[in-house]
C-alpha cells in the first residue's frame, strides 16, 4: 500500500488525500493534473467546496533520520523517513578549516587569526545541528502546504543523559538483566544495535551486561554496559573481557572501542529537541508533545514494527491504528551544491575550476530526471538524480547505481532540484 497522494484545488488550497486509485482516476479522466512528483501531489481543474478533513502530522526527530507521518483520526495514511547530512556538514566544515588554516600559515606574512572579535548570537546551534531543525521545518511546512495539518505533535524527549550516567541499578533483578529504568536499556538497544554484543544474536531476548564485571571493579556506567544474550551472559560470567575473548581479538578491538564511543546521537537529539519545539509553534499550529517511553509503549502494544515512521504515528496519546500505507516516502538531505570557486586537493591547492553557469542544456545537478536511452551500450530505462557535466553528457545516480556518461537528449525532467533525493 502506497502513501495517500496530496490534493490541492485550483486555489491551491489543501484538500483530502486520495488513494492512490483514485488520483489515478482522476488523472486519466483529465480531472487533475500532477503538480509535483515528490510528495506525490495533484491539483484539480475544477474548483471543490468541500470541507477537508482535519489532519494531524507527527514527528519523531533523531539524529540521523526523522520520522513523519499524516494521521486522519486513527488512519495512518502517509507516511516517511528523513535522512539528515550533519556528519557531511561536520566533514565539509573541517576539511575546509584545515584548507583554510593551512593556507594561512604557508604564507610569507602572518595574519594572526581573528576569533575574539565574534560573539554568536543567542540561541546559535552548530551548523549540523541545525540543519536537523531546518530541514524538519522545511518538511512540515511543505504537508501544511499540500494537506489540511490542523496539529502537530512531536516526541521531546527520548534520553536523559543524566539518568543512563548514574543509574540507579542494583540487587538480583540487574544480575538477571532486567532494567527498572527505561532510559538505559533503551539507549543501550540504540547503541549495540539491537543485537547480543558477543555473538551477534538478533530478534532474542538480550540481558544488560557488564563489560568489565563488577565483582572486579566494574561500574554501572553506560560505557560499561552492553547487550548480551542469556547463553553468552551466563558462559562469561565473573571472567575478564580479554579472558573471555582471547581469541577473538578482532571482536574484543570493537566492543571496547564502541563501548567507549561517545552519546553523540542522543546529545545531538537532546541538543535540537526544545529548538525544534519552539520553531513548529512558530507556524501558527498547536503542538503536543509526547516522551520516548510512551511511544514505544504505544508502539509495542499495537504491535507494530520497529521504523522512524512507525514511530512517529505512535507519538502522544494513542489508542489505535489503522494502518492505510505500509510504503513510507524515503527522503536524503542532499543540500544545495557549494559556493567553492574552485575544488581543490588534500593540501589545500586548487586541482580544478568550477563551471561559472549551473545549467547545461537546462537541466542542473540534482534534478531527478528519467533518461530512456535506445541506442548504444547503455540502452535501457534509468531514473534518478542527474549530475550534468558541461559537454552534456549527464551522470544519473539510480538505486542500483551510478550510471555515467548518458546524453543529455535522452532525459527528462520529473522532478526539479530542491535539495533532496528520494525513494516512493
Amino acid at each position: 500500500m502506497s502513501n495517500y497522494v496530496f490534493v490541492i484545488d485550483t486555489d491551491k488550497n489543501p484538500c483530502d488525500p486520495v488513494h492512490p486509485a483514485k488520483a489515478r482516476l482522476l488523472l486519466n479522466q483529465n480531472k487533475a493534473a500532477v503538480l509535483r512528483r515528490y510528495p506525490f501531489t495533484i491539483i484539480l481543474k475544477e474548483a471543490q467546496n468541500a470541507k477537508p478533513t482535519p489532519l494531524t502530522v507527527k514527528i519523531d526527530p533523531g539524529s540521523k533520520t526523522t520520522g513523519l507521518a499524516i494521521l486522519r483520526g486513527e488512519d495512518v495514511i502517509w507516511g516517511a523517513e528523513l535522512s539528515h547530512r550533519g556528519q557531511q556538514i561536520k566533514a565539509s566544515l573541517d576539511s575546509r578549516r584545515a584548507i583554510r588554516r593551512g593556507r594561512r600559515y604557508r604564507k610569507t606574512r602572518y595574519r594572526p587569526a581573528r576569533f575574539l572579535n565574534r560573539k554568536k548570537p543567542k540561541g546559535w546551534l552548530v551548523p549540523s545541528l541545525q540543519h536537523r531543525v531546518d530541514t524538519t521545518l522545511t518538511w512540515v511546512n511543505k504537508l501544511i502546504r499540500y494537506s489540511p495539518i490542523v496539529g502537530i505533535t512531536q516526541e521531546l524527549v527520548r534520553f536523559d543523559l543524566q539518568k543512563m550516567k548514574t543509574p540507579e541499578i542494583s540487587g538480583v533483578e540487574y544480575q538477571q538483566g532486567e532494567l527498572q529504568g527505561y532510559e538505559v536499556r533503551e539507549y543501550l538497544l540504540e547503541k549495540w544495535n539491537r543485537q547480543c554484543a558477543y555473538c551477534g544474536g538478533r530478534d532474542i531476548p538480550l540481558q544488560v551486561e557488564h563489560i568489565q564485571p563488577k565483582a572486579k571493579g566494574g561500574t554501572n556506567r553506560i560505557s560499561n554496559l552492553c547487550l548480551a544474550c542469556e547463553p553468552c551472559n551466563i558462559r562469561k560470567g565473573t571472567h575478564d573481557i580479554r579472558d573471555f575473548l582471547s581469541g577473538q581479538p578482532d571482536l574484543l578491538s570493537r566492543i571496547l572501542k564502541q563501548a567507549k564511543s561517545p552519546l553523540r546521537d542522543a546529545t545531538a537529539v537532546n541538543s535540537t529537541r526544545w529548538v525544534l519545539f519552539n520553531t513548529l509553534k512558530g507556524t501558527g499550529l498547536p503542538v503536543v508533545t509526547g516522551s520516548g517511553g510512551q511511544t514505544k509503549f504505544n508502539r509495542t502494544r499495537l504491535g507494530l514494527p520497529k521504523t522512524h515512521w512507525l514511530d512517529a504515528a505512535s507519538v502522544g496519546k494513542v489508542d489505535s491504528l489503522k494502518l492505510l500505507t505500509s510504503k513510507p516516502l524515503l527522503i536524503s538531505a542532499k543540500g544545495h551544491g557549494t559556493r567553492q570557486m574552485c575544488r581543490t586537493d588534500k593540501y589545500g591547492f586548487p586541482s580544478r575550476y568550477v563551471p561559472r553557469y549551473k545549467f547545461v542544456k537546462g537541466f542542473q545537478t540534482g534534478d531527478i530526471v528519467k533518461a530512456i536511452v535506445t541506442r548504444g551500450k547503455k540502452v535501457g530505462e534509468y531514473l534518478g538524480r542527474v549530475a550534468v557535466r558541461s559537454q552534456g553528457s549527464f551522470n544519473i545516480t539510480t538505486n542500483q547505481g551510478l550510471i555515467q556518461g548518458i546524453s543529455h537528449k535522452y532525459c527528462k525532467h520529473i522532478h526539479k532540484k530542491d535539495g533532496y533525493s528520494y525513494v516512493a
